[in-house]
């Protein structure tokens, strides 16, 4: 069993006792622990960065009677890293859990460390580019807010404390927009920065062979020695059984992904509910507890959907509480409850523990590099070292790889091999291992 600690370094609680003397005045001892700023000459905040959450990223204090960034709620003010004693007072921080044992950490928004110490107001997207266009703070190219050069250094002094604490590990959440995948590789490059890096770029709503092989193949090509974290699903994104459902059956979805996720190169990281094949609960708007939710309603929901309680059984808070919870259990989740899928050999439940465990015991899914093969859309298709196969089928309809195939099935559903060939029914797929790989 190993124990990750999830890390949010980059803010604090305005009732932490660092903020509270902080904005007691602009001269007392932790005056600049955290982002402040004087007004323009009208009244109005030093720049247009924005809040995730709504609203300009800064808030007014009459005591200092400048503004504090927070790139969040109002209630979560950032901790300003250009500030040597900052970063060594969260290097101790680190360094008392490391000595309680932990065996690393989940580092929460890592690339948002360090601002631009000039506040230079942020450059608009292009135009369709925004991933929301019901939140403004997608609205931009947000280049002096977070990921500075500066933060690859401090995430560097993280790593040289880590590593003398020995086997340890350092994940981060990186949040990027459309530079996910290069920054992902900037943080993971070489032997000096994180272990591995997750961002969103699996987490949205494209759900093609294409997409899925150039985020793979776009990590390896930034960054050949670095290690990335595959997710479809977190607390921050619709579940993806609901998120592609356009695409096919829920269940069904659930098996393919969990087959193709746990066939990647790299970590891979489980949501609590995604081996039961969770799909997202729907919440009225009273039952919402999400500020982004709640200012963003109807048209985004927020992230409360894909955080009600893990299901358990079918008793009437399904085994989560014996109180109600602060999200609710709704029929159509807790249906798909561990209980009732532990015994049953075709849930997805016990589908997930075949996948796992074929990924265990083969080396080549956990360790080996990946070759794709040009196969057009909707078929998806990779070598992982030299002897495992590993084919899927993103869509609808029967689809026939000439793969020239001649081994050993490992793992499959929907699928069927014919005189080298392979037929997938609706999003089948088949992992297979063979020694006579064939020549690029």
């Amino acid at each position: 069993l190993k124990v990750i600690m999830d890390q949010v370094l980059s803010h604090a609680s305005e009732a932490h006792p660092l903020f509270r003397q902080s904005r007691q005045s602009r001269t007392n001892a932790k005056a600049d622990w955290f982002v402040w700023a004087d007004p323009n000459p009208d009244g109005t905040p030093p720049n247009n960065w924005l809040s995730h959450f709504g609203g300009p990223a800064w808030t007014w204090d009459s005591r200092r009677k400048q503004f504090y960034l927070h790139n969040f709620l109002p209630s979560q003010p950032d901790f300003n890293f250009h500030t040597p004693e900052v970063q060594d007072w969260h290097l101790e921080n680190v360094r008392f859990w490391l000595d309680k044992g932990v065996d690393g950490f989940r580092l929460d928004t890592v690339n948002y460390y360090f601002h631009d110490a000039l506040l230079r107001s942020n450059p608009a997207l292009p135009q369709g580019m925004a991933e929301f266009d019901t939140i403004p703070y997608f609205m931009q190219d947000h280049v002096y807010q977070k990921t500075q050069s500066e933060n690859l250094g401090f995430v560097e002094r993280l790593r040289h404390l880590t590593d003398s604490y020995g086997d340890r590990a350092m994940v981060g959440e990186i949040s990027a927009g459309h530079r996910a995948l290069q920054v992902m590789a900037d943080y993971t490059a070489g032997r000096d920065r994180l272990h591995m890096a997750y961002s969103f770029a699996l987490l949205g709503p494209n759900f093609s062979a294409r997409h899925f092989r150039d985020t793979v193949e776009g990590f390896f090509t930034a960054a050949p020695d670095g290690w990335p974290a595959w997710a479809f699903s977190n607390h921050d994104a619709i579940r993806h059984p609901s998120r592609w459902s356009a695409h096919g059956p829920a269940d069904k979805l659930a098996r393919l992904s969990a087959a193709l996720l746990l066939s990647l190169e790299g970590s891979i990281y489980i949501y609590q509910g995604e081996e039961l094949g969770q799909t997202e609960t729907d919440l009225e708007f009273s039952e919402l507890r999400d500020p982004p939710g709640l200012t963003f309603w109807p048209d985004y929901k927020g992230r409360d959907g894909c955080r009600t309680p893990m299901v358990w059984d079918d008793s009437p808070l399904a085994g989560f509480s014996t109180v109600p919870s602060w999200l609710p259990v709704k029929p159509e989740q807790a249906a798909r409850n561990v209980m009732s899928q532990k015994a049953d050999p075709a849930s997805v439940l016990s589908f997930y523990r075949r996948m796992i465990a074929l990924r265990k015991t083969q080396p080549d899914l956990r360790q080996s590099k990946t070759r794709f093969v040009d196969f057009p859309d909707p078929l998806l298709g990779f070598w992982r070292g030299d002897a495992v196969f590993c084919l899927f089928n993103l869509s609808a309809q029967t689809q026939v790889a000439p793969a020239g195939w001649a081994g050993t099935g490992l793992l499959a559903e929907g699928a069927e091999v014919q005189g080298g060939l392979i037929n997938l029914k609706p999003f089948g797929f088949f992992v297979g291992e063979s020694r006579d790989r064939p020549k690029p």
